[in-house]
């Protein structure tokens, strides 16, 4: 990489931030510490993106955003202020959208387009599925809603469902030269009929040219009109189509394409092939080539059929344009699972680090008296990991249905073959398979022509047994088969193709069983304490020590030191600052339980009982895990600085609150969901939600939530600035996510892509105050805006000691040594950099904080001890403005006497 990775800021496109805005921020960028901006998808995608991974075409750039001369202007001014792009980038899918023109090939020429490999197609089903429609296909024709169309536009014939347009066959349109009356038409009929697609340019350039003879366009759209006035004719046009339409609800359970999880709208990308590789990545190496180009981060890279075949491939671009470019990846690593050193990239996007920050400020030794909490409010226990099997069960028979058809298909052709197997039902094969999905405890495996790595088969192994022990398939043998399938085990040629067919669609969709159960449902049904269930964590992993940090850091550095370190993201469940606060509730579990307990015998008269009590099909709305883990996303999201008179901010948090309240339940899928919403139990989640936040409905409840839970804000904020700290420190690159050098209070998207206020963030850098004097008026967000502006620009100062510097624990000692966690940072050039963070702040601070900050003397004799080697060094304390001697340890009276946090440097 040509410019040193100090921070990346990430930058979300569309929604009214195109290039040029994203060009005005450079200043700021640059005042602020950053090294590079990080682009979210800006390559041309389907019209109306609000995000841009449903991208139509991989080599123009989003014309809304600016398109290739904006991005040239941006690229321009990155360079001059020397500051490099990274930009977002999808491979495993594309939209389905008729902007996409190689999907629009292959729905004309169907098999025989040339870009009928590009896409994840079952060409072994009859048509294509589009399942658009909103009833079945013979209501929606008998409705009118399906007619032939002339696109003037576009300047052809197209197929149209209620306004969603499709290309049709040109061999097909004697279907509607039957019904012109003209006497080009039979000629018409013969040159139509007899095309290939190697004709459809010169097709184009006929048709243009009969159009454009007043008489024959008339002839023709009378000839249209009259065929969509006979339904039959309508019909067999219809079918003559390389596609088929289809109700919505089909497309869970037949499929014809590979979707991205269980969106129809995204189809999967065949990047295993070359040419597809090729075609996709032109511009991208383009922009290598002219050194505009510094890294790529690679979205929801477990979708593409071989991972580390694709980044090799990728590596292998950059190095024959002699470009350096790093690589990060979109993945998500669970319990010991680490990056796989073979891919040879700079690392992950940094979901495990979230996870591995969050155990420092979870108490662990509360978890008993919270988990006994939440049981008595939703009255019984909950076992979050049979929850989640079941959902992983759930997910797979149902959200993803045609998945397994097609699995359960390909194994029983390979099973056929042999004697040993060819007796296996169906029945038990799909359950097998199921059952393998559910239990195996990471996103995917990484089996291939390549091989079979041996982490992967002892994965394969372990994941076998447990599916075999649950029980839910009777006969052992077909869970077994599934084994050998994922481990290609085989001998004969056809049957090592059978495998790897079923193994590779098995890998891509097992993270998708894996996202939509777990991060997609169970995160919004397991909610004792919601600041845990975040992308890739564990919420039943509920606290760690420093030592375990500490662990956990030294594998940073030794698998990824210049991987992203993200704690806010496009895609977190909730912000930063939100988690630092929630995390405050893990100290007092009976304190948060008293006021939950008053706000819901407060709410009580808006809480509305559904179904039908006779028939025993009765609840309430909100159900008690909804209520218990809505007033945690209350606390969560209140500003610090909220003034409960102030009825503007009141409706902001109304609406915002509202958006999150019926997302949350229906991503929860128990009383309602996406594709069934229960509009009775949702109104009334609706008036709950509205009913706290109105002082007209409940007085002054809010105002006396706020006050009763200040020293959770107090010691939340603490918690924000050490957490904030060890982020710019530890082994690794920070990623900055728009906006969150302010506090970050946001609910998931898309409450997390709400504009930002540069202007206010471009002053707090410009002002003048010193970190320390912004501490008094902490609620405003300035505090954390100068600490990490300082901190970036230490490291600055030296980028390796940040990222490839030897990692030390820090021994800490005293009577409030449980409180702080502490590290040193070397390099082979003298440089030293030392991280004092408090943790556990809520008991820290005690009752009655207003600041979130430990009095000097309240530290006592807790003291930081350094390593011999270290001891007497001369340091300055950044974020104090001061120089401090070591001796052989810092007392932490003398060193956070002046701010909450240290970061300590010497050269």
């Amino acid at each position: 990489m040509s410019r040193p990775l100090i921070a990346t800021y990430r930058l979300q496109f569309r929604e009214g931030t195109g290039f040029s805005q994203a060009e005005g921020l450079v200043p700021y960028l640059k005042t602020l510490g950053a090294s590079h901006l990080y682009a979210s998808p800006v390559f041309a995608a389907s019209p109306g993106s609000t995000h841009g991974y449903d991208v139509v075409d991989y080599n123009r750039f989003e014309e809304e955003l600016g398109g290739d001369a904006g991005l040239g202007s941006l690229s321009d001014q990155l360079m001059k202020a020397d500051l490099g792009l990274i930009l977002d980038f999808v491979p495993n899918h594309m939209g389905v959208s008729q902007e996409n023109r190689w999907w629009e090939d292959v729905l004309r020429w169907g098999r025989e387009s040339r870009y009928a490999q590009t896409f994840d197609i079952s060409w072994d089903e009859e048509k294509i599925l589009i399942p658009t429609l909103g009833t079945p296909y013979g209501e929606a024709l008998r409705g009118g809603a399906l007619e032939v169309v002339y696109d003037e536009d576009r300047g052809e014939v197209r197929f149209s469902a209620n306004g969603y347009g499709l290309p049709v066959d040109p061999r097909t349109l004697s279907h509607v030269f039957s019904f012109v009356d003209h006497p080009e038409r039979d000629s018409l009929v013969r040159r139509f009929s007899a095309a290939v697609p190697a004709d459809g340019e010169e097709l184009g350039e006929r048709f243009a040219e009969h159009v454009a003879d007043p008489a024959f366009l008339a002839a023709l759209k009378a000839g249209i009109e009259a065929l969509n006035a006979d339904r039959n004719a309508l019909h067999a046009f219809h079918e003559a189509q390389a596609w088929r339409l289809a109700w919505w609800r089909l497309a869970r359970e037949k499929l014809s394409y590979r979707r991205f999880f269980e969106i129809a709208d995204l189809i999967g990308v065949r990047q295993e092939m070359r040419r597809v590789f090729r075609d996709s990545h032109r511009t991208i190496y383009q922009l290598a080539r002219e050194r505009r180009l510094d890294g790529i981060r690679i979205d929801h890279v477990d979708g593409v059929a071989d991972p580390k075949g694709y980044l090799a491939e990728l590596a292998a671009g950059f190095e024959a344009l002699r470009r350096d470019v790093a690589i990060h990846v979109e993945k998500i690593l669970t319990g010991p699972e680490r990056l796989r050193k073979s891919w040879n990239i700079a690392g992950t996007t940094g979901y495990e680090f979230i996870t591995a920050v969050s155990g420092l400020y979870v108490d662990g030794s509360q978890e008993e008296a919270m988990t006994r909490a939440y049981a008595e409010f939703v009255g019984g226990d909950e076992d979050l990991r049979a929850m989640i099997a079941d959902q992983k069960r759930a997910i797979f028979t149902h959200n993803l249905a045609g998945e397994l058809q097609v699995l359960t298909e390909t194994a029983m052709q390979v099973a056929a073959s042999d004697l040993e197997t060819r007796d296996f039902g169906r029945d038990d094969m799909s359950r097998s398979i199921v059952e393998v999905a559910t239990a195996l405890p990471v996103y995917r495996t990484y089996c291939g022509v390549a091989g079979v790595p041996e982490d992967d088969i002892i994965v394969i192994d372990e994941t076998v047994e447990r599916a075999k022990g649950t029980r839910k398939v009777e006969a052992d043998e077909p869970i077994d088969f599934v084994g050998r399938l994922l481990k290609l085990n085989f001998e004969d040629g056809r049957d090592v193709t059978g495998a790897l067919n079923f193994t590779r669609r098995f890998q891509q969709t097992t993270g998708a069983v894996m996202a939509k159960a777990v991060e997609d449902t169970v995160f919004y049904r397991y909610n004792r304490l919601i600041a845990l269930n975040e992308v890739g964590g564990e919420p039943d992993h509920y606290g760690s020590s420093p030592e375990r940090f500490h662990e956990d850091m030294a594998i940073r550095l030794e698998d990824q030191p210049e991987g992203l370190m993200a704690s806010s993201t496009h895609d977190t469940k909730r912000g930063e600052d939100a988690r630092a606060r929630l995390y405050t509730l893990s100290e007092a579990p009976e304190r948060w339980a008293a006021l939950v307990k008053d706000m819901a015998e407060a709410m009580q008269p808006w809480r509305k009982t559904m179904g039908d009590p006779a028939m025993g099909d009765s609840h309430v709305s909100p159900d008690p895990a909804t209520e218990w883990g809505f007033y945690q996303s209350l606390l969560g999201v209140i500003p610090a600085d909220f003034d409960p008179a102030d009825a503007k901010l009141r409706e902001e948090l109304e609406s915002r609150l509202l958006a999150f309240a019926e997302k949350a339940v229906r991503e929860a899928k128990r009383y309602t969901s996406w594709t069934a919403p229960n509009e009775a139990y949702e109104s009334a989640l609706k008036g709950f939600v509205s009913a706290i936040l109105s002082q007209k409905e409940t007085g002054d409840l809010l105002a006396r939530f706020w006050k009763q839970s200040q020293s959770f804000v107090v010691a939340g904020a603490l918690n924000s600035l050490s957490q904030t700290l060890i982020k710019l420190t530890a082994p690794g690159v920070p990623d900055i996510y728009q906006g969150t050098e302010f506090y970050d209070l946001s609910l998931v998207d898309p409450d997390n892509r709400r504009k930002i206020d540069f202007a206010a963030r471009q002053r707090a850098m410009e002002d003048g105050e010193t970190i320390a004097a912004s501490l008094p008026h902490w609620r405003d967000g300035r505090v954390k805006a100068k600490l990490t502006a300082a901190a970036l620009k230490a490291r600055i100062r030296a980028p390796e000691l940040f990222t490839k510097g030897r990692y030390i624990p820090l021994e800490v000692t005293g009577a409030k040594a449980d409180h702080v966690v502490a590290f040193a940072r070397t390099d082979n050039e003298g440089h030293v950099a030392v991280t004092i963070a408090p943790r556990l702040a809520l008991q820290l601070l005690g009752e009655g904080a207003d600041i979130p900050m430990l009095e000097a003397s309240e530290w006592g004799d807790t003291a930081v001890r350094l390593p011999s080697h270290l001891a007497g060094a001369r340091f300055e304390d950044i974020l104090a403005s001061r120089e401090v001697g070591s001796g052989a340890s810092f007392k932490l009276a003398d060193i956070l006497s002046e701010m909450p946090v240290a970061l300590l440097l010497a050269d």
